[in-house]
């Protein structure tokens, strides 16, 4: 048997007395002539995080929680419940419920089949990777560290999560997959305060492995570096212009602005609804020449990676838009079933509470071959945006507003004066078909990304080249 299997098993089903025969009585249960398909979710979550806060430990909190999610399908009626007891008779009281909700119904699934998943990460438990002592030591030197870089720097919170995830999934269709999840996070922000002006700076970054490789060659103390110098730039910057101008988008992290603005458009959901600005557009041109954009969940051990989606199925490189033309959406197993298409392992679910649901998994913008200096050179006056705070947008036409948390003016082909407060207001279709060059510096994001969605938040990976848009509304502040 599967290794991971085995060890998905034993700390989700053996405990309550549960074994996998025992599953084909539940899906005896749940199928019937009038459900179409019926999964079950199990999982086990155990987290830490680590917060320090001007010299103390503010948080030091710990949970473990474990249930199951039970699905029947009808057509497009989903019937769903779930229970934090995984023990046969709560396992069968949901799938009675369930199966009530989508339609009534007798029968069995497909004997389950061994999926095995391709191991993209150890199935390590990070929250035992370093001992508790050298996690308060960490935090503690990163402060002081943060601290001692310029006198300016006022305020620094740091912050270190982990979690492991063991999930087995069994599914109607035969799937009987699992997977060990592990992920890390550090966190680090600062306040700068000269004159009377206060500004801030925030870096970080994490993956899918343990807290040793999270901190190897020094890379705590390079996130404490990013943070010190944005919010020193920050005192520095003057108001941002307001009106329409080129923008030049900088590598990795401003990629969130392709996610949010492009890449929720590409879900499945939203195009069998029609809702999304993408919808019908399969083999159309729906962005300038040289824009390639993918959705991989393949990456060796990035944040928003997966070896399976939460529906068993493994995780692909979706190309979703090549040279320009609409290629493909990403897809769980209802809406391409509905749409009669492949699923490409995008199902994903915050935890066994929730139902899956078509999400990004690492999303970004493939390299072009212009030197980014070159790129700059090219404008006459605009704006250079290498990192975003939050932003909104609207999926039925793409429309977003996002604030950039550092930016600069570009006069005459150079990058100059940092400035304040802009906001970038576009639609994402629009934006596709304005870029005009395109750098062959791609850069990944440093593993920070979280993706909410219907209420649910998921670990994501963005990336993109440095980027020039011919024309963009950029809200500013200056008079």
């Amino acid at each position: 048997m599967d290794s991971l299997i085995a060890l998905a098993e034993s700390k989700l089903l053996s405990p309550g007395g549960i074994a996998t025969g025992d599953l084909d009585r539940v899906f005896g249960q749940l199928m019937g002539p009038s459900i179409d398909a019926a999964d079950l979710y199990f999982q086990h979550s155990r987290s830490e995080s680590w917060t320090l806060e001007e010299g103390i430990v503010k948080d030091g909190s710990h949970s473990i929680e474990q249930g199951v999610g039970v699905r029947a399908i009808s057509g497009e009626k989903t019937g769903f419940a779930y229970s934090d007891e995984i023990v046969l008779p709560q396992l069968l009281e949901a799938s009675k419920a369930a199966r009530a909700i989508a339609r009534d119904g007798h029968g069995a699934g497909k004997p389950l089949a061994l999926h095995n998943a391709r191991a993209l990460y150890p199935a390590i438990d990070p929250v035992e990777s370093l001992p508790n002592p050298d996690k308060i030591a960490l935090l503690r030197e990163v402060d002081a560290y943060a601290r001692a870089r310029d006198p300016r720097i006022k305020q620094v919170i740091v912050s270190m999560a982990a979690t492991i995830d063991t999930v087995l999934i069994a599914a109607s269709d035969g799937t009987l997959a699992a997977d060990v999840r592990p992920l890390v996070r550090l966190n680090i922000q600062v306040i700068a305060e000269a004159n009377g002006r206060r500004e801030q700076g925030y870096s970080g970054g994490g993956g899918r492995y343990g807290y040793r490789e999270l901190l190897e060659n020094g890379r705590a103390l390079r996130f404490a570096d990013e943070a010190v110098r944005q919010a020193l730039v920050n005192l520095d910057s003057v108001d941002a212009p307001a009106g329409q101008m080129t923008v030049v988008l900088g590598p990795g992290w401003p990629g969130v602005l392709l996610h949010e603005a492009i890449g929720h458009g590409l879900e499945g959901d939203f195009n069998r609804k029609g809702s999304s600005a993408f919808s019908g557009r399969l083999g159309q041109r729906v962005a300038a020449k040289g824009v390639t954009i993918v959705d991989d969940g393949t990456l060796q051990g990035r944040r928003g990676s997966l070896s399976i989606d939460d529906e068993g199925t493994p995780t692909e490189c979706t190309t979703l838009i090549e040279d320009g033309i609409l290629k493909g959406y990403m897809q769980d197993k209802l809406n391409a079933r509905l749409m009669g298409m492949a699923p490409t392992g995008n199902g994903r679910r915050e935890s066994f509470t929730a139902l899956p649901m078509p999400r990004m998994t690492n999303t970004y913008m493939l390299a072009g071959s212009h030197d980014p200096a070159e790129i700059i050179r090219s404008v006459k006056k605009g704006l250079y945006a290498p990192n975003f705070g939050g932003g909104q947008v609207d999926i039925t036409n793409g429309k977003f507003t996002f604030s950039a948390s550092e930016a600069y003016l570009i006069e005459d082909g150079r990058i100059t004066r940092p400035v304040k407060g802009a906001t970038l207001i576009g639609s994402g279709p629009d934006v596709l078909n304005r870029v005009s060059m395109i750098g062959n510096d791609l850069a990944l994001d440093e593993g920070v990304g979280v993706c909410g969605k219907d209420g649910q938040s998921v670990p994501v990976g963005v990336g993109q080249p440095t980027l020039k848009i011919d024309a963009m509304t950029v809200g500013g502040t200056a008079s």
